[in-house]
């Protein structure tokens, strides 16, 4: 067996294959089936700073609106604490029941109402904390100015906590390889690339909005070998790779391009969490039959070092291929 043993934000991993945040991480039953089928590491279902806000409020419209201000504070925190106990409880158990790190995960959109609660993550014993960013103004700010927004985000939670901290992206930015290379400058210790939305559709017989391809495809792994491949020598942080990794064969491409681990989840919904062993298998059989014997062995292996390589993923196959160049 070759060594897979793996180093993501300063933790040891077993490998480096990471369930991601998802559904199938909300439970302790999964999180324990997870660890059992031999995962690295998981990352819990995100909370939101929507579910947040929003338990508050339909707390206090429901109640007296004629409430006094005092009680109205009381009502709203006592909700945003509940919301957060049940988070902070499931840390609590999955680090006493299984081996793995477990990684909390924030989904937010600002950085003003859930920021303090980084802090009880860390308390609750949570290893790391990835933050599943997107931060968007469709009246008055420029795209620097939401750039800029995310670099103050970083500075506001490293403030609050002393774990590592992933910054989980959407590729929707001006200039991706700026704002990669930009963060990777910060107190973060990883980037987690890139967060896959659930894209809507319309449903013309009900006429309504309806979500469309919930779950990734393996084609979809190509973007993620681009973006890798062009800018990862540049990423002066870990990277965990995300979206369209389905076998191990995918797991390799994408180490091959400079992830330092790579997170699964679709996949898992298709074949069951017993799949992680699986994929771990095909990765191992994979180094193996190739004559590697650890996993540090071909990480980065396809990064592009000089302008000509980087026109291999950029332009150069786009050119070749309505060129008709060999």
């Amino acid at each position: 067996m070759a060594d897979l043993t793996t180093k993501y934000l300063g933790l040891e991993l077993r490998n480096p294959v990471i369930v991601g945040s998802s559904g199938l991480t909300n439970n302790l039953e999964n999180i324990k089936k997870i660890n059992k089928h031999g995962a690295g590491a998981v990352v819990l279902k995100s909370i939101f700073e929507e579910q947040i806000l929003y338990e508050s409020k339909k707390a206090v419209t429901s109640a007296d609106l004629n409430l006094h201000p005092e009680a109205f504070d009381y009502i709203s925190n006592t909700v945003k604490d509940r919301s957060m106990q049940s988070y902070l409880d499931l840390i609590e158990k999955a680090k006493k029941e299984v081996s793995i790190p477990v990684i909390a995960s924030i989904n937010c959109m600002s950085d003003l109402e859930w920021v303090p609660f980084a802090r009880k993550m860390e308390e609750a014993g949570a290893d790391a904390l990835e933050l599943n960013v997107f931060i968007t103004d469709f009246k008055e700010s420029t795209s620097v100015e939401i750039e800029e927004s995310y670099f103050r985000l970083i500075e506001k939670v490293k403030a609050q906590v002393n774990i590592p901290i992933a910054i989980k992206l959407a590729p929707f930015f001006t200039n991706i390889p700026k704002i990669l290379i930009g963060l990777s400058n910060t107190k973060v210790s990883g980037l987690v690339l890139f967060n896959r939305f659930y894209n809507p559709d319309i449903d013309l017989k009900k006429m309504t909005i309806a979500p469309s391809n919930m779950l990734s495809s393996p084609s979809e792994i190509s973007g993620i070998i681009r973006w890798l491949g062009l800018v990862s020598d540049m990423i002066l942080c870990d990277i965990s790779a995300t979206t369209g990794i389905h076998d191990g064969e995918g797991a390799a491409k994408l180490i091959l391009v400079g992830a330092t681990t790579i997170q699964i989840c679709s996949v898992l919904y298709n074949n069951g969490i017993e799949y992680i062993t699986t994929i771990i298998n095909q990765l191992d059989n994979w180094l193996n039959s190739n004559g590697y014997k650890h996993i540090n062995e071909i990480r980065g292996k396809f990064v592009s070092k000089s302008f000509k390589e980087r026109q291999q993923f950029a332009r150069y196959q786009y050119m070749k291929y309505y060129s008709g160049q060999d």
